[in-house]
């Protein structure tokens, strides 16, 4: 693992920054493709897309600085350590955000939801894949020990700093359930491009919901659930984390979504 790319005297260009800029610039890329086979303007997914991403980074730092902020009044130089944090919770909340940033832009720029999400969700399903290989990276997200999972591969983290970033193990073989979350994601872009190709309004987001959800349940299976938001069960110990949870929705959601009479026949 590598969560530094190079140093340039006190500057520290962290890799996952650098794979989630690059997960930006290929969602961006891809809209230009997909926006046109949802019956939009490119300019229109290239602009929500744009707005989301954005404000869902906006919101994750502001929280964590809000978070943070008496140790940063105290020490106002770890300011520019916080772009290293990754934290599922600043995940979800940056989600929560970014969702809202495309539901606000829909209605000002009055465009139908559905061929929107349907133009984005492939896009962002792209950014996901350098998103977690950035993850992979940094040591961040990490898997369960690979010792009683050997099946599933190894990779073992030595880097001091990915261990004070992200409180990465050292030196023990874990699941490089990072990787299998990016094959995943990967699959569900290339899924979401296909479907668009039908000209079913609401089919590619539907397809996403459903397999990103699949991918983000099994590959939570993997990883260590430290700090994840556990929920238990009296007598019946641990049963799901929150990004679990999610998982689930997104399947309910999608599941509905193909069985509305309307996305059949639109």
């Amino acid at each position: 693992m590598h969560p530094v790319l190079f140093h340039l005297g006190s500057l520290v260009l962290p890799s996952y920054g650098v794979l989630a800029a690059l997960g930006v610039l290929a969602a961006l890329l891809l809209v230009h493709r997909t926006a046109p086979l949802a019956g939009l303007d490119p300019s229109h997914g290239w602009n929500a897309l744009v707005l989301a991403l954005f404000s869902a980074m906006l919101a994750s730092r502001a929280l964590l600085i809000a978070l943070n902020l008496g140790n940063l009044r105290q020490h106002p130089r770890w300011l520019l350590a916080l772009a290293l944090v990754h934290h599922p919770l600043l995940t979800g909340i940056g989600t929560l955000v970014g969702l809202l940033a495309i539901l606000i832009y829909a209605r000002w720029a009055r465009l139908a939801l559905l061929p929107l999400a349907d133009a984005l969700a492939a896009p962002i399903a792209l950014a996901l894949v350098f998103e977690q290989i950035g993850c992979l990276l940094a040591g961040s997200d990490y898997g369960i020990p690979a010792a009683d999972h050997s099946l599933w591969g190894s990779i073992t983290c030595t880097s001091p700093l990915a261990a004070r970033w992200s409180g990465t193990p050292l030196g023990i073989p874990l699941v490089p359930v990072q990787l299998y979350a990016a094959i995943g994601a990967a699959i569900v872009a290339l899924a979401g491009t296909l479907v668009l190709r039908r000209r079913r309004t609401g089919h590619a987001l539907a397809t996403a919901l459903v397999s990103l959800g699949l991918v983000l349940y099994l590959t939570e299976c993997l990883r260590d659930w430290e700090g994840r938001g556990v929920l238990s069960l009296p007598g019946a110990g641990a049963v799901l984390d929150a990004p679990q949870l999610v998982a689930l929705l997104l399947i309910v959601a999608g599941l509905l979504l193909l069985g509305r009479k309307e996305v059949a026949h639109a």
